[in-house]
């Protein structure tokens, strides 16, 4: 399950339990529209609750990124899983944006309203 909340130039997605394809097509429109109408954005992944996350959605992702290289500001994901913090790292090669893996959600909210 997916839950996003979206504020100006910027996007936040939570995912509790698995992550589906049809979650991330949702996280996609809301990205796509924020993109169009306001250009780059700041996201803010929090998956420190996410269970699993199917091989489709992983696929999705790369394609995703490579077609919005320039379309992020800054990404702050929120995980204590290692595959998860290696899996944005790989990620940041596809797009210009700064990508920080943070353990706790209020830190990694400040990194994203702190100005540059």
């Amino acid at each position: 399950m997916i839950v996003i909340d979206h504020k100006a130039h910027r996007v936040n997605v939570s995912v509790f339990g698995e992550f589906t394809l049809a979650d991330y097509r949702e996280f996609e429109e809301v990205v796509n529209y924020k993109i169009k109408f306001e250009g780059p954005v700041d996201l803010y992944f929090d998956l420190s609750k996410m269970g699993t996350l199917t091989l489709d959605v992983a696929w999705e992702e790369v394609k995703f990124s490579r077609a919005h290289a320039n379309d992020f500001n800054r990404v702050a994901v929120v995980t204590d899983s290692e595959w998860v913090t290696w899996s944005a790292w790989i990620s940041q090669t596809f797009v210009n944006a700064d990508v920080q893996v943070f353990d706790d959600a209020a830190e990694a909210d400040e990194w994203l309203e702190s100005e540059d």
